[in-house]
C-alpha cells in the first residue's frame, strides 16, 4: 500500500485525489492547501485529513507526494519532499524558469528519489500503440505528423493568469508528442497565434488559439493545431502520414491508429470524452522492479530542456521556459534529452502514479 500526501485540492487535485482511492494500492493520509475548506471537502471525502506542509511531510507513514498545487509551488514541493525522502509525482511544469528547474533536478538527483512529471498522453492505449506502429514501420518513413489539441472551454481565468501561457501549459503535452513519435528533434520552428475564444484571456496577456509548425533535419514536418474551445468536448487527434500510409488516433474511445483501409470501414467520429477519460486495462498496466522496460513511455523530471530544442524557441520569443523531460528508457542516457531517472509507474485512470511493488 503506498500511502500519499497531496498538495492542492483543487480542480486537478479532485482528479488526482479520486483516482488514488480508487486504487487498491493506494491510499490518500493528508491533503495540504491554501484554501483550508477546500482542503477540507477533498479530505473528508476520501478519509485523509488536512495538515500543514511540514506535519504530513514528516510523516513517516507518508511514501510519496503528490504535487497539484499552483505552478510557482512545484519546485519548491519537489525540493522539500526529495529532501523528506518522499516519491514525487508533479503536475506540469516543474517551473517556468530554466534555472530554476535545473536547480531543482539537481536536488532530486542528490536526495535520490523518483520523480515522476505529470505528462499522459504517452500512456494513451491509442497514441502509444500508433507509435508503435511507426517505429515498427508500417507507413515506412514518417513524412507529415498532425497533433490536434482543443479542450471544450477554456480554464478559469484567475487559472490563465499563472498558468504560464497556452503554449507552456497546454501545447506543452503536444509538444512532448511530437517529439516522442518524430524520434529526432526538430531544427525549425513556427509558431502563430490569436485570441478568439474569449477576449479576457488576450487581457490576461495569453492566446487561447495557436498553431505550430516543426521542421526536423530529415526535412519531416509536424503541424500542431491547440485551442482553448471546442464546442463538441474534447478533441485530441493525431495523423501520421509516411511514405507507404498513413496512421489515425482518434477521439472515440474504442479507437485505435488506423490505415486508410480501415479508416475506411470506421471513420473517426469526435465525441465529447478525452481518449484517457476511461480507466486503462490492466494489460496497458506494465510495471518493472527498479527500472523502465525499453520499450515503455514514461516521464520523469530530468532535464527540463525536452522541449524541443528549448534555446531556439525561446530565441523566437514563442515557448520561452523548460518544463520537464521524458524517456522511453530507463537509468542515464548521454543525450539528455532522451535520458531520465525514474520508476515504471503503476498506472491509474487518468495520470501515471509511482506505485511500485
Amino acid at each position: 500500500m503506498i500511502s500519499f500526501c497531496q498538495f492542492g485540492a483543487g480542480r486537478i487535485g479532485a482528479i488526482h485525489a479520486g483516482n488514488i482511492a480508487r486504487h487498491d494500492g493506494a491510499r490518500l493520509l493528508h491533503v495540504v492547501d491554501v484554501n483550508e475548506e477546500a482542503a477540507r471537502q477533498l479530505a473528508a471525502q476520501y478519509g485523509a485529513r488536512v495538515s500543514s506542509a511540514d506535519a504530513a511531510l514528516a510523516d513517516p507513514a507518508v511514501d510519496a507526494v503528490l504535487i497539484a498545487s499552483s505552478t510557482d509551488t512545484h519546485a519548491s514541493l519537489i525540493e522539500a519532499a526529495a529532501r523528506a525522502g518522499k516519491a514525487v509525482f508533479c503536475e506540469k511544469p516543474i517551473d517556468l524558469d530554466r534555472a530554476r528547474v535545473e536547480a531543482c533536478l539537481a536536488v532530486v538527483e542528490k536526495t535520490g528519489v523518483t520523480l515522476m512529471v505529470g505528462f499522459n498522453r504517452r500512456f494513451d492505449p491509442n497514441f502509444t500503440k500508433l507509435q508503435a506502429q511507426l517505429r515498427s514501420g508500417r507507413i515506412g518513413k514518417l513524412e507529415m505528423l498532425a497533433i490536434t489539441s482543443r479542450d471544450p472551454g477554456p480554464p478559469p481565468l484567475a487559472y490563465i493568469k499563472v498558468s504560464g501561457g497556452l503554449f507552456r501549459d497546454m501545447m506543452i503535452h503536444d509538444l512532448d508528442m511530437a517529439r516522442w513519435l518524430l524520434a529526432e528533434e526538430p531544427v525549425e520552428i513556427f509558431a502563430a497565434a490569436s485570441c478568439l475564444v474569449d477576449p479576457e484571456i488576450g487581457a490576461a496577456g495569453d492566446v487561447d488559439s495557436a498553431i505550430v509548425t516543426l521542421k526536423t533535419a530529415s526535412g519531416t514536418l509536424c503541424q500542431i493545431a491547440n485551442s482553448r474551445r471546442a464546442s463538441y468536448g474534447y478533441d485530441q487527434r493525431i495523423e501520421a502520414h509516411g511514405a507507404k500510409g498513413m496512421l489515425r488516433a482518434g477521439n472515440s474511445p474504442p479507437s485505435s491508429p488506423r490505415s486508410p483501409a480501415i479508416r475506411r470501414r470506421r471513420p473517426a467520429a469526435p465525441t465529447g470524452c478525452a481518449p484517457w477519460c476511461s480507466p486503462m486495462p490492466p494489460s496497458n498496466r506494465p510495471r518493472a522492479a527498479g527500472r523502465c522496460a525499453s520499450d515503455t513511455p514514461t516521464a520523469c523530471g530530468r532535464l527540463g530542456r525536452f522541449l524541443l530544442t528549448t534555446r531556439k524557441i525561446q530565441e523566437a520569443g514563442c515557448i520561452p521556459g523548460v518544463i520537464g523531460c521524458q524517456t522511453t528508457r530507463g537509468g542515464w542516457a548521454k543525450d539528455d534529452a532522451v535520458g531520465g531517472m525514474c520508476a515504471m509507474p503503476e498506472m491509474s485512470s487518468f495520470f501515471g502514479y509511482i506505485i511500485s511493488e
